[in-house]
């Protein structure tokens, strides 16, 4: 009887061990797929069904804002227990002008509320807010464009254009020039532009965390979708 004991007690320790394990293993995958889950796609241009595809744009020269359906934040790259999660943080709190002369874009200058971007996490949000970002000193983030983009033809509705732009970024109070591929489409009655800015946190003064368990890469991405209307 006393054998037996042994065997079944040690059986439940074997068990519990294992299960153990398992949790170990499958934690930061369940937080990954079903928490997390996946994470929003690179922003992208957006064609809008029209009558008349392929139609040549009206002249565009003039003053143009960011409308409404504009998104802009970041992408990171955690890893939790040696597993892989991406996050994207948004905002639609997004203001900003731009100004067309003939083909060229010569002017153009973002702002975007730092402290309005959320992931699926408010302690990560919290973190970001003060601790990263330090959104109570800098609240915000803009992107101005230093020199005028050209193009050689003029947009047609629905055509996407792919175009690289090269303008200072501030970020947590630090100032970086940077070069951005855009892609851009018009569509009949507004246009639409998106990018996404590689970026090394330490160059803009954000540490990026490493809580031994969980840590996130050096490395992200600005991002931007933003609907463009006349002033």
């Amino acid at each position: 009887m006393q054998k037996r004991t042994k065997i079944i007690i040690a059986s439940i320790i074997a068990g519990v061990l294992v299960l153990g394990a398992t949790a170990a293993i499958a934690g930061p995958i369940i937080y990954r797929d079903l928490i997390v889950g996946e994470a929003e796609a690179a922003p992208s241009v957006t064609a809008v069904p029209t009558s008349d595809p392929g139609a040549a744009a009206p002249d565009l020269t003039g003053d143009w804002t960011v409308a409404d359906g504009s998104f802009a934040g970041y992408r990171v790259d955690e890893v939790l227990n040696g597993t892989d999660v991406t996050v994207t943080g948004r905002t639609s709190d997004v203001t900003g002008d731009f100004t067309v002369d003939g083909l060229s874009l010569t002017a153009a200058s973002l702002e975007v509320d730092v402290a309005s971007i959320a992931t699926d996490s408010g302690n990560r949000d919290e973190y970001f807010r003060s601790s990263a970002l330090r959104v109570d000193e800098f609240p915000t983030a803009t992107f101005v464009l230093a020199e005028p983009i050209a193009v050689d033809t003029a947009p047609v509705v629905g055509g996407a254009q792919t175009l690289q732009a090269t303008g200072d970024l501030t970020l947590a109070g630090v100032t970086r020039t940077v070069t951005v591929d855009i892609d851009a489409v018009w569509n009949g009655a507004d246009g639409q532009v998106a990018g996404s800015i590689p970026i090394t946190f330490a160059d803009f003064g954000v540490e990026a965390p490493n809580l031994g368990f969980v840590s996130v890469e050096p490395d992200g991405f600005v991002e931007f979708s933003l609907v463009l209307a006349r002033s």
